[in-house]
């Protein structure tokens, strides 16, 4: 499988973990096997009982939802942000350049603060 599919696959997955309960159960149940399970368009059809191609648009109607809802909300890009300043600071705390940590953690506070007010 290219390394460019595989990440779409992780990407889904991960938007998923996030705004998965606004799909239908077939598009999560459709996503899963897609996306966790990595079974083809072939297998999922069999799995599911529906077509190929009723698949393939579950996917792309999943996708395009999913997209939708980071687009408007934005929850697993902040996610990403939150932990990528958490692990900086815990790297900085190893190396005892406490203000630095400092720095990070005022940082992700007040970066959580300005998203939270924007609620």
């Amino acid at each position: 499988m290219a390394k460019e599919e595989l990440q779409k696959k992780v990407d889904l997955a991960f938007l998923s973990a996030f705004y998965g309960g606004l799909l239908t159960d077939k598009q999560r149940q459709v996503l899963s096997l897609h996306c966790e399970e990595d079974l083809s368009l072939g297998e999922i059809a069999e799995e599911v009982g529906i077509s190929r191609q009723a698949v393939h648009e579950t996917i792309t109607r999943a996708a395009s939802r999913l997209n939708e809802m980071e687009s408007s909300l934005g929850m697993a890009a902040r996610f990403r942000r939150m932990e990528s300043g958490l692990e900086e600071a815990l790297s900085a705390l190893k190396q005892q350049d406490y203000h630095r940590a400092e720095d990070l953690l005022t940082g992700l506070l007040a970066l959580d603060q300005e998203e939270t007010d924007g609620l």
